[in-house]
């Protein structure tokens, strides 16, 4: 019997909960941010916390009400939102072979980035790992990890479907090229790339990557980097040609990838807390930083100058000087830090 596809007015997967004018009603927000901050999910706790940058402390810890497993977190374009993925179950020990065909109901809350107030909710019927704002700020895209996967465009500002995608097997993060042309959606046992034109939400090529990728990483080199969690390697995507330029063979479980200002790649070692530097360009491993137990998120200050990982084991956030690369300080958050974002005042 042909499974049928999810539509708009009649997705399989998707249920709504309050959306707006639940602001009000929230009792849980921090205190009004005018200043340059990091926001970092904590998925054990389920929390979020809130740190100034400036002072390199924690100023608050917004404890996110009905959520399980909290998981990434993303900032809309003009700094104003944040959308935080809530696939309900516990992901800090990898995401492969599909939880043995199980799938927990998922959630994505939108937040005002500067009072942490609720602004909307959205729940689905299976896992969303993460939401990722489209590059002109109208729309939120997520990935429903089912097999078969689809991805779900929703309004921004009351996270109400407008659209679903067909992509491959147990998709896990949807990220868009640098230049907002292409979302790339990493699925997980499909063990491949679907790439979507962001205008037209049309797939236009599928891309076979390493063992169980997670997601691409936009680098400032033209690159979507592939963390291959499975096959313990990356895969380089050409953001124009949608070809693989290059492919890392790392040898231990890559959590996340970020280039630096000078083009270096940064690769989190989830295995042994370090995070990898490798040449601007190629694959040449230049030296390595340990950084805490469980190493994962990377977030770049605006200037470039810091860097901030999360250590979802150790429940810290290692501030790193970039130019020098050593740990300037080393802060306690919640437990299982996952996900994380900067954002500039």
């Amino acid at each position: 019997m042909e499974r049928m596809k999810p539509t708009l007015w009649m997705m399989p997967f998707l249920t709504a909960l309050a959306m707006s004018g639940c602001a009000d009603k929230d009792p849980n927000s921090f205190p009004v941010l005018e200043k340059d901050a990091v926001f970092v999910v904590n998925g054990g706790s389920n929390s979020l916390s809130v740190i100034d940058v400036e002072r390199q402390e924690v100023t608050s810890t917004l404890r996110l009400k009905d959520m399980t497993y909290p998981h990434h977190i993303s900032l809309s374009p003009d700094r104003s939102l944040l959308v935080v993925a809530v696939p309900g179950m516990d992901l800090s020990g990898g995401h492969g072979g599909g939880h043995g065909g199980h799938s927990m109901p998922g959630k994505l809350l939108l937040l005002d980035a500067k009072t942490g107030k609720t602004r909307a909710t959205r729940q689905f019927d299976v896992m969303t790992h993460n939401g990722a704002f489209s590059p002109d700020g109208t729309e939120v895209w997520t990935a429903l990890m089912a097999k078969p996967g689809a991805v779900v465009v929703l309004d921004s500002q009351t996270l109400e479907p407008k659209q679903t995608i067909d992509v491959g097997d147990m998709p896990a993060e949807v990220t868009f090229s640098q230049d907002g042309r292409y979302a790339f959606v990493a699925n997980g046992d499909s063990n491949n790339v679907s790439v979507i034109n962001a205008a037209t939400k049309a797939v236009v090529k599928t891309v076979t990557v390493g063992a169980n990728p997670v997601g691409a990483w936009p680098g400032n080199d033209g690159l979507m980097y592939v963390d291959n969690e499975d096959g313990k390697s990356l895969t380089g995507i050409d953001a124009s040609t949608l070809d693989v330029a290059r492919t890392y063979p790392l040898g231990f479980t890559p959590a996340m990838a970020a280039t630096a200002p000078n083009g270096d790649l940064w690769v989190t070692d989830t295995d042994n807390g370090k995070v990898i530097f490798f040449a601007a360009g190629t694959t040449t491993r230049q030296g390595e930083l340990a950084t805490g137990a469980g190493a994962h998120g990377i977030a770049f200050s605006a200037d470039g100058a810091t860097s901030f990982i999360t250590n979802q084991t150790a429940g810290t956030l290692s501030i790193v000087d970039v130019a020098s690369r050593t740990v300037r300080k080393t802060l306690t958050v919640g437990t299982q830090p996952n996900g994380l974002v900067f954002r500039k005042n």
